[in-house]
């Protein structure tokens, strides 16, 4: 898959060093309880190889097609609650502020509506996580609820076949 400026590559195992990164940075994961540990990092990512080969979850890379640059990933996976898919995002701070996680996110939830046929897909994030919140709403999820989860407030997304992509 494919946006004017990304590549989405399927995960593999020789994605890991680039994997670790996403797990190790404050910055990204801090509205998802914080840097991973080093010891579990080789656990958590056999974990999303493994979910992203039964096509129950699509686990994808995010890479620059200028240069080939690891920016992020991207992933369409079993909500908490069971029913929906939910479309979720990391990417690393150097490509924050570019329209990458907008572009990328846009076209992810055009493929999930469109050719994966899913009638609905969610994103939850917590309120405070304001980048998260905009980007959301800026390619056309609406806010669905507010409930506490994992300690925090968060925010409940959806965009469903019916919704208007935003640029």
């Amino acid at each position: 898959m494919q946006t004017t400026r990304c590549k989405l590559d399927p995960l593999q195992q020789s994605d890991f060093k680039y994997m670790q990164r996403i797990y190790s940075s404050d910055e990204v994961r801090k509205y998802l309880g914080g840097a991973v540990p080093e010891e579990y990092h080789l656990n958590k990512f056999l974990d999303a190889l493994e979910r992203s080969s039964t096509k129950e979850s699509y686990i994808w890379t995010v890479r620059l097609k200028e240069n080939n640059d690891f920016i992020g990933v991207v992933s369409l996976d079993n909500h908490i609650d069971g029913r929906f898919k939910e479309i979720s995002y990391e990417f690393l701070p150097q490509s924050w502020g570019s329209g990458y996680a907008t572009e990328v996110v846009g076209q992810l939830l055009m493929y999930a509506i469109h050719e994966l046929k899913l009638g609905k897909v969610i994103a939850e994030t917590q309120t405070a996580n304001t980048a998260s919140c905009r980007l959301l709403e800026k390619v056309g999820m609406r806010l669905e609820n507010k409930l506490q989860r994992y300690g925090a407030e968060q925010a409940l997304y959806s965009f469903n076949d019916h919704s208007e992509l935003f640029d």
